[in-house]
């Protein structure tokens, strides 16, 4: 029997030879013998294999079909070391809400052209990207997002859409071709009004429960802020009862509109216990002695590049010189150079760098990481 690259698989040559299954956001790295014999199964003619439980096991696992699929992919080459693996397309700065903590603040009206997203998309992928992540802004608000998305199944990427759930009705969840949603939930009813406006917790909720319904994979963003503080416990407990298989919880920098509500923040004793909340979220690393960002690059609105949103004051490029001239700009973090020295270094990579750099300088602590493991 022949079989056949799943089209929810996709061949990647990444630090090590691997093989990506979009559907369950899952790497697999493979020995040669393995690598050259998926690779085969890319090929029309399909390939066969005396190891039926090697085949068996890919067979589950959704990497190979029997079943004929066509269509080109992009050619399987070394990606750069390291890999750019997660690229966040900021794709507007238009939204429909005026979050108080908000770290963008007010957007300029700017928007990625549909043809630039297209050639990043397809960039991203022949560099053997893994995931897009498409955020704003409240990205559904881009003015020719339907083109956006009907371009989204060319790419043998997983595409997750960050937004705030208010625009996702019925009709649009069923239009939709992203793998995964993100949708923001900010504490219970009152906290969570408190800064996003009146009405959104309950509409948000409604989004959520409607996009499992609608079968996508739905996983809540959470930040911590002064008025959510007793209110974790019980979100857990909601979001497991739903059925959320990813919470990420997060503390704001004090940046964009957030410098404007102060009364907002906390300190790293209060929110650094809450950053043990949250659960899967997983990301795919590719070694030790490297902080955050290793494998993430941002591209904002107005078409500038930058590690992450939060430096988009410290481009490194603009999307007309292409994603490759400007990851090789940026410089991973290295653990040695930190002012970090404890037992939990490797754990937590030394936090968020933008919020450690705002508050303790260049190779400082991000405090509230140390406080999530008791370290002063």
């Amino acid at each position: 029997m022949l079989y056949y690259l799943s089209r929810r698989a996709a061949l990647k040559w990444l630090e090590t030879p691997s093989v990506y299954q979009i559907s369950k956001d899952e790497l697999y790295e493979l020995d040669q013998e393995s690598f050259r014999f998926i690779r085969d199964c890319m090929a029309a003619g399909g390939c066969a294999s005396r190891d039926t439980a090697f085949i068996d096991y890919c067979i589950e696992e959704g990497i190979l079909t029997a079943e004929l699929v066509s269509g080109g992919r992009p050619p399987v080459v070394q990606s750069p070391v390291p890999s750019l693996r997660y690229l966040e397309l900021q794709i507007t700065d238009a939204c429909n809400l005026r979050c108080n903590h908000c770290y963008i603040g007010d957007g300029a009206g700017s928007e990625l052209p549909v043809a630039q997203i297209r050639s990043l998309l397809a960039e991203f992928d022949a560099m053997q990207g893994l995931r897009v992540l498409l955020s704003g802004g409240e990205p559904l608000m881009h003015t020719r997002f339907p083109e956006i998305n009907e371009m989204l199944p060319d790419f043998y990427l997983r595409k997750v859409l960050f937004t705030n759930g208010l625009l996702l009705k019925k009709e649009l969840l069923k239009a939709l071709k992203v793998d995964e949603l993100q949708i923001s939930i900010d504490g219970l009813r009152a906290s969570h009004d408190g800064i996003r406006g009146a009405g959104t917790y309950d509409r948000a909720l409604e989004a959520l429960r409607l996009a499992l319904d609608a079968g996508f994979a739905v996983s809540i963003s959470t930040m911590v802020h002064r008025a959510n503080l007793s209110d974790f416990d019980r979100l857990e407990a909601l979001f497991k009862e739903i059925g959320i298989k990813d919470w990420t919880v997060d503390v704001p920098c004090p940046a964009g509109r957030m410098k404007e509500h102060p009364e907002l923040l906390i300190s790293p004793g209060e929110g650094g216990r809450l950053l043990g909340y949250g659960f899967g979220a997983g990301l795919h690393s590719s070694g030790k002695g490297f902080g955050c960002g290793l494998h993430l690059m941002s591209v904002l609105a107005d078409g500038r590049t930058a590690k992450c949103t939060f430096y988009g004051d410290q481009a490194v490029g603009t999307i007309e010189e292409g994603l490759a001239t400007a990851w090789h700009r940026i410089k991973p973090v290295l653990l040695k150079d930190l002012s970090c020295d404890c037992d939990y270094l490797e754990v937590c990579r030394g936090g968020c760098r933008y919020r450690a750099e705002q508050t303790e300088g260049p190779g400082g602590k991000d405090r509230y990481r140390c406080m999530l493991y008791g370290v002063r």
